[in-house]
């Protein structure tokens, strides 16, 4: 028997026990005659006593064992003269009568410590080491105490988890996608899925009427620094439903989850029309955690012989509560974040308002105190709040102080980690215009239903259809999204003919799916939540490689076992590929 005993369970009350122990030797520490070792495994650690005067011979063995050895150890439990208040075994040690080492240890590249000193790219080829310290083990067990807590919603709820292929077809919708050749039938390549969509539907189709599956999905996208290659999405569809239902199972999904696995009661969820949200705060995906909505100010802003406002096709405005605190450094530093081409404002604007009800912007020399009133008055700003304005595009300028919104929100504390606050946003544009290539794009997928109510302008005004569509967002994460489904051959075709397919174009790539409708397809719809981002999220981390047991880095490479590699030259004669 190699344990008895976990190194995180044993506690005063088991004194005078006789255990054993295994583990990895988290440190050692020599004070002449006596020796102590920490003794680490997934579950904490604890301290192991040895006295030269006791046995000599086992201390000399105990001196002679580095960071990392895996040894096994016997000995009594007994209370520690020197208690240790922040670990929980903290009360005792074991005072060992036999020490067995299981593995020597080369000393590790980094310490495997919650602090550790080891940057991310030799953390991530020592991935196997990485996993040892216990900041990433407590994110991986809440990661699996997530997935634990969405099986058991759904399979209450009768859904029946299903497998749906990975080998599939490639399509030319949406992101690019990761192809497999095929062996037996050369110069042909399967895809790997980056959805299941298809196939869910046509779960519905065969009546199996509420499904739900864990799943990898595949994108070759360009990388971002939290983007992953492979990612892993909750993925659920239901038949006979429409959209209120299906936000109902879910919001009830949700709420579950997070009282299962934080023990936290999810307070109201919004409904918020896409429009709305942009409106309010310049993203689809608001963070609810704090106000610091924008607001409109064109009425006030401009006609005041200020061009910068004037040319402007909007100028919008954010109240800062206390920000007058802020010195001109700071509003320097805020001018120069939104400047950076990663936001790409011109410039930024600002109004103290004095707590004597005065007012000192940076445009004092186009706006008297009566006008700079009126701003004030628009934004509800009160004594020592800070005006924040920016003016350009009506499109740009809402993206842009939605950054500086989620910023400021930063640097004053206001996004807490340890806060959630979600929102569902709703009917969103079906199809977005692309100059580039000239033609329609469908904002979701091409199988997403506009709302009844908008059939009759497909045609005639496509970009004022709303879809009948859905996410989740959850402290400004987009987590979950989803639509109630087109289900009539006739209304896909349509669909298909809006985002320019020719007829053998839609048939060669999803025949199979119009084919399925001819044969009694019920209404349906679903949603798929991204496991990565829920677990991040959950786990208090703003990067999903944190709750991922073997990430790839921000280029898509797993450093560990050095993928991707190329193929040798026999394997490439097999796949035709020379």
């Amino acid at each position: 028997m190699h344990r008895t005993h976990t190194c995180g369970e044993l506690r005063i009350e088991h004194s005078g026990t006789d255990v054993t122990l295994s583990g990895w030797v988290q440190r050692r520490r020599d004070f002449g005659a006596l020796t102590f070792i920490d003794l680490r495994d997934r579950y904490g650690i604890t301290q192991l006593s040895f006295n030269e005067e006791i046995d000599k011979a086992l201390n000399d063995k105990a001196r002679s064992v580095g960071r990392e050895f895996v040894i096994k150890v016997q000995g009594e439990v007994i209370e520690r003269s020197n208690k240790n208040d922040k670990m929980p075994t903290g009360d005792i040690e074991i005072k060992v009568s036999k020490f067995e080492v299981l593995n020597a240890a080369l000393t590790p590249p980094f310490t495997i410590e919650e602090e550790t000193d080891g940057g991310e790219e030799i953390r991530l080829k020592y991935r196997y080491l990485d996993l040892r310290r216990n900041t990433i083990q407590q994110k991986l067990v809440m990661r699996s105490k997530l997935n634990k807590a969405v099986r058991d919603y759904l399979n209450d709820a009768d859904f029946i988890d299903v497998e749906t292929p990975y080998l599939i077809k490639s399509t030319p919708e949406g992101a690019r996608d990761f192809v497999v050749p095929s062996r037996l039938n050369e110069g042909q390549y399967y895809a790997l899925p980056q959805s299941p969509q298809t196939f869910k539907q046509l779960l519905m189709v065969g009546g199996l009427d509420k499904y739900y599956q864990i799943v990898k999905c595949f994108r070759d996208e360009d990388f971002r620094a939290d983007r992953q290659p492979e990612f892993t999405q909750i993925d659920c569809e239901m038949s006979f439903v429409e959209r209120d239902d299906v936000l109902n199972t879910f919001e009830g999904m949700i709420r579950s989850v997070f009282k299962d696995v934080k023990n936290i009661d999810l307070g109201d969820i919004p409904v918020i029309p896409y429009d709305e949200a942009i409106k309010r705060f310049g993203s689809d995906k608001p963070d609810m955690r704090f106000g610091m909505e924008l607001v409109d100010i064109d009425d006030v802003a401009k006609g005041n012989g200020f061009g910068v406002f004037d040319k402007a096709e909007s100028v919008v405005a954010i109240n800062v509560t206390g920000g007058n605190q802020f010195t001109r450094k700071q509003l320097d530093a805020f001018t120069n974040w939104v400047k950076r081409p990663q936001i790409g404002a011109l410039g930024l604007i600002y109004c103290r308002v004095n707590e004597d009800g005065t007012y000192k912007s940076s445009v004092d020399k186009f706006f008297d105190q009566e006008k700079l009133k009126l701003w004030a008055e628009k934004c509800k700003s009160e004594a020592n709040d800070l005006i924040f304005v920016l003016s350009g595009n009506a499109e740009s300028v809402r993206k842009q102080m939605n950054e500086l919104r989620l910023h400021i929100g930063s640097e004053l504390g206001l996004r807490k980690k340890d806060e959630y606050k979600a929102c569902w946003v709703v009917d969103f544009p079906l199809v977005e215009y692309d100059e580039e290539s000239d033609r329609w794009h469908a904002m979701h997928h091409p199988f997403t239903s506009p709302i009844p109510a908008d059939l009759d302008k497909m045609e005639s005004n496509p970009g004022a259809v709303k879809a009948n569509a859905y996410d989740m967002a959850i402290n400004g994460m987009e987590v979950g999204g989803g639509s109630i489904r087109i289900h009539d051959k006739a209304l896909q075709k349509r669909m298909f003919d809006l985002l320019g397919f020719t007829e053998e174009e839609a048939q060669d790539q999803f025949g199979f799916l119009m084919n399925a409708f001819e044969y009694g397809a019920p209404p349906h719809g679903g949603i798929a939540f991204g496991l990565d981002r829920l677990s991040a999220i959950l786990a208090g981390t703003e990067s999903i490689r944190d709750v991922i047991a073997f990430p790839k880095n921000n280029m898509g490479r797993d450093i560990m076992i050095d993928a991707p590699a190329e193929l040798n030259s026999d394997q490439k004669k097999e796949l035709g590929m020379n």
